[in-house]
This record gives C-alpha cells, sequence and structure tokens, in this order.
C-alpha cells in the first residue's frame, strides 16, 4: 500500500534523519553523485522516485524521478500475457532501432523470466537492458538556467496555435510532456482542486513519459505533448471554457497526455495479421486505443494518483478515460463525424448536459490527434515527415517477414505528399469542417486556412518531383538513343534490320505473307 508522507522542511546544514531517508520517495542530500552523470545503478532501488537535493547549488531543490523499473508497485493491472503466434520474432521492443537488435545475443533468460509486473514494452525493453548489465540512459529532469529561463517563457504563450512543440521538447531536455502537463495542471489549478500529491504526480507522468517510445519516428512523447497543447487550445474557445467543469477538465488533460501511451509504432492490421497478443485479448477491436487506455489505468493506480478519491469516483473517471482514449480509434471516424454531423444539423448539443460535454470532449480529442494538417508549413512539414517514415519503417518490417504490405506503408510507391493530401482530404477537412460548424472561432478558420496552404504546397512539391522525374526520364532516353546510333554501322540505320527494311516501316510482302 502506498503510503504518503508529508516532506517535512530541514535546514541545510542540518543532517537528514535515517527515518525519512528509508521513506519510499524519499529525500536525499546528495554531494558525491554528479547531476549529469550516469546514476550508480545500486541506488537506483534506493533513491527510486527520491526527491534529491543538490549541494553544489544551495537555492534549488531539483525533483529526479529515476524511474527503476526492477521493483513495482503491487497495484495495477495483471501484466497482459504474450501468447504464441507465428511471427514472435517480431519483437516491438526494439523494431525501429537496430543498435538494440544486436544486444540479445548474450543474455541469460533466467532473470529475465522474473520481470512479470511490467505493464509496457519500453519499461520491459529499460528491464532486460539491466539485467543484461547495459547501462540505462536514464534523462534527469534537470535544466540549465538559461533553458529554464526559455521554456518558462514559451509557457506564457502556450495558448498560441503556432506553439513549437519540438522547440520546447528541446528546452525542456526531452522533458517536454511532463514540463507542459504540470503547467497545465496548475494554471488550471487542479493540483489545489483534486487534492494531487506532487510526488504521485510527478512520478507518474514520468512514467508515463517513460513508456512513450521515444524510437518512433511519430508516436512518441512529443507528439503526446502535441494533442496536449492542442487540446488546451480547444478547451479554451469560448463555448468549451464557459461550459467545461474541472473535472472535464483534468479527464480531458489526462485523455491528450496518456492517449497514445506505449504505442508500438505499428498499426492495428499489423497486430491483427500478425496474430499478436494484444489484439487476440481484445478481440479485434480497438485493439492500440484499448491498451493505451489500458496502461494508463495500471499507471494511474500504480503510482495511486487518484488514491485519495472516493473507490467509485476513481473508476468512474478511468471509465470516461476510456472514453476519451478509444474516440481516437481513427475506423470508427464515420461513426462519430456523423453522430456530430446529426447533433449540428439538429442543433441539439446542450453543454449544460454531462454526457454532451463529455462528447465534445471526445470530438476535441480527435482533433487535436490529427491536427498536423492544421498547424503552420514549418511544424505541419515535419509531422508528416515523421509520420511517413513510421508507416514505412513497418512497411519495411512486413516486407522483411514476407508479409502484405499495408497500404501507405510502401516507401517504393508512395510519398510524404501523396500520403498527406490524401489524409487531408478524405479525413482531416470533413473532421475540420465540423468543428468549425461547432466552434466558428478565429482559430478554426486560422487550422482550415493552414490545412488549405499545405494542401497546395503538398500539391506543388508532387508536381515538382513529377516534372524532374519526367524530364529525368527523358532525358535518359535521349542518351540511350544516343548512345545507340552511336553504336549503329556506317551508313546504315540503327534500327535497320539484317535485310535492310527499317524496324519502322511496314514491310512490303506478298499477299501470302
Amino acid at each position: 500500500m502506498e503510503v504518503c508522507y508529508q516532506l517535512p522542511v530541514l535546514p541545510l546544514d542540518r543532517p537528514v534523519p535515517k527515518h525519512v531517508l528509508s521513506r519510499r520517495g524519499a529525500i536525499s542530500f546528495s554531494s558525491s553523485s554528479s547531476l549529469f552523470g550516469s546514476p550508480d545503478p545500486r541506488q537506483l532501488s534506493q533513491r527510486r522516485g527520491a526527491i534529491s537535493y543538490d549541494s553544489s547549488d544551495q537555492t534549488a531543490l531539483y525533483i529526479r524521478m529515476l524511474g527503476d523499473v526492477r521493483v513495482r508497485s503491487q497495484a495495477g493491472f495483471e501484466p497482459e500475457r504474450r501468447s504464441t503466434h507465428p511471427y514472435l520474432c517480431i519483437d516491438f521492443r526494439n523494431l525501429h532501432s537496430e543498435y538494440e537488435s544486436r544486444l540479445g545475443c548474450g543474455a541469460s533468460s533466467a532473470p529475465e523470466r522474473r520481470v512479470h509486473r511490467l505493464l509496457s514494452f519500453q519499461r520491459y525493453l529499460h528491464s532486460s537492458r539491466m539485467l543484461r548489465g547495459i547501462p540505462q540512459q536514464i534523462p534527469l529532469h534537470i535544466l540549465d538556467e538559461d533553458y529554464t529561463g526559455q521554456a518558462r517563457c514559451m509557457l506564457e504563450k502556450v495558448g498560441n496555435w503556432n506553439f513549437d512543440i519540438f522547440l520546447f521538447n528541446r528546452l525542456t531536455n526531452g522533458n517536454g510532456l511532463i514540463t507542459l502537463t504540470c503547467h497545465l495542471l496548475n494554471q488550471y489549478g487542479l493540483v489545489e482542486l483534486f487534492q494531487l500529491d506532487m510526488v504521485k504526480l510527478w512520478r507518474f507522468l514520468v512514467m508515463v513519459q517513460e513508456d512513450y517510445h521515444s524510437d518512433n519516428p511519430y508516436h512518441n512523447a512529443v507528439h503526446a505533448a502535441d494533442v496536449t497543447q492542442a487540446m488546451y487550445c480547444y478547451m479554451r474557445e469560448p463555448k468549451l471554457a464557459k461550459s467545461l467543469t474541472s473535472y472535464d477538465i483534468l479527464l480531458g488533460l489526462l485523455a491528450a497526455v496518456t492517449h497514445d501511451l506505449d504505442h508500438p509504432g505499428v498499426n492495428q492490421p499489423f497486430l491483427i495479421k500478425t496474430d499478436h497478443y494484444l489484439a487476440t485479448l481484445y478481440r479485434n477491436t480497438s485493439v492500440l486505443e484499448n491498451h493505451h487506455w489500458k496502461s494508463a489505468v495500471g499507471l494511474i493506480r500504480e503510482t495511486g494518483l487518484f488514491s485519495h478519491l472516493p473507490p467509485e469516483d476513481s473508476l468512474n473517471l478511468e471509465r470516461e478515460l476510456g472514453s476519451l482514449i478509444l474516440a481516437t480509434d481513427i475506423s470508427r471516424q464515420n461513426e462519430y463525424l456523423s453522430r456530430f454531423r446529426m447533433h449540428l444539423n439538429q442543433d441539439n448539443l446542450y453543454l449544460s448536459k454531462a454526457s454532451h460535454r463529455h462528447f465534445i470532449l471526445q470530438m476535441a480529442l480527435k482533433c487535436a490527434d490529427i491536427c498536423n494538417p492544421c498547424r503552420p508549413w514549418e511544424l505541419s512539414k515535419q509531422w508528416s515527415e515523421r509520420v511517413t517514415e513510421e508507416f514505412f519503417q513497418q512497411g519495411d518490417i512486413e516486407k522483411k517477414h514476407i508479409l502484405e504490405v499495408s497500404p501507405v506503408c510502401d516507401r517504393l510507391t508512395n510519398t510524404v505528399g501523396n500520403i498527406q493530401i490524401g489524409f487531408m482530404t478524405y479525413v482531416a477537412e470533413p473532421l475540420f469542417a465540423e468543428w468549425a460548424r461547432f466552434s466558428d472561432t478565429r482559430l478554426s478558420q486560422t487550422m482550415l486556412g493552414h490545412m488549405g496552404l499545405n494542401k497546395a504546397t503538398w500539391g506543388g512539391l508532387q508536381q515538382e518531383q513529377t516534372s524532374v522525374f519526367e524530364e529525368a526520364e527523358s532525358s535518359k532516353a535521349s542518351s540511350d538513343t544516343e548512345d545507340a546510333a552511336a553504336a549503329a554501322p556506317p551508313g546504315g540505320s540503327a534500327a535497320t534490320t539484317a535485310g535492310g527494311t527499317s524496324s519502322k516501316e511496314i514491310p512490303q510482302g506478298n499477299g501470302e505473307s
């Protein structure tokens, strides 16, 4: 059982009592270890989730969530068991990392079988690396003062649609999701209102960020941060701002933060056709979305984030969180869009009703999840290239294992431009057109404007590429003709047959020929 301790305030010149240091999530004063060096693995289990003080700086208290995955709380879901399937060799822990694929040669299987409580592919990978004696790359959530100031300046404009999440993630040393979420929760006053324990909240966010696969080109923690920032922009729209309750806002932010948790970097059809255990577990229905939801709930229970709430309230929050995350299933796009359009046509959306507010949160999260085409070109282009590369990496895996290559996943027959134009035309434009009907604001018009410009830009790039390709083909054909002419015998045509008849002339034979 997780016990929440009140952290004592101690003078800097007084030693820390042993009973404080022995607690889980303790305060520890460190003068021997370097802030930016690798932590001693022997101290990980003792300092896991610790608040650590750096004696070289007498003015700052740094929070260092060291996340030792070897020790797990007894709370949470049972792990999802892996079943045998014909493509067991496809390991989601290292789909996109050639380096990791070379590590398993001398691994001992006995200690790995003792790791049962890991909820994600990502944490399983971290644990197995430690068991094999490979140093774990644990980012320390400590910022240089200059970068801290720049990140703080960016947070002052977090509601701007042109917010550069890539720059923000760099300024926060790769911890954009954690920093952004903490800022938004505090800005809305949700930490105080729901009496959230900051140590539990920080530990939860660190574990969430850890469970996003950093080697995924697209479905990673930066994407989660981007969706969270977009969700914040939508919840600030006039219709929502005056209607959403604090509970709605908390739910919306948590759903955005965890909506792609532990994404393996491949899509649902891939999991189904490889008979993956997740597809079996969730009966081929919203496989990834169910996994994201259950992984999020597992972390909520493991960290005890809402353990102080009545059980009925926390269970209801988990169910509604799942309802939001499941709405991001792109295969159910038409279902949600038709319902949204019907409400707008009949003008019967009443945000005073909790069920209608929840539906609007579902639509807002769907918009936030696929809002990349609506960002300014400099940001949208980066996201387009990232998601296309993730598609192509899946196609490479399918080719390697002699599987049918999924649509848009073949890098030989698809380009970033044609994939994006198709996505905007058939998926993004219909959704954002209806959102603009619901919330006809400057932000909605800005998003539609950016999407139109981005689509036109991709179309122009496609035409340029086509022109270059045609010129190259024409130049190659001319070069081949010249080479053939140069190789022809003197006084004769290169296209002349041995009988002296040109291949382009109709032979003048008799009637029997």
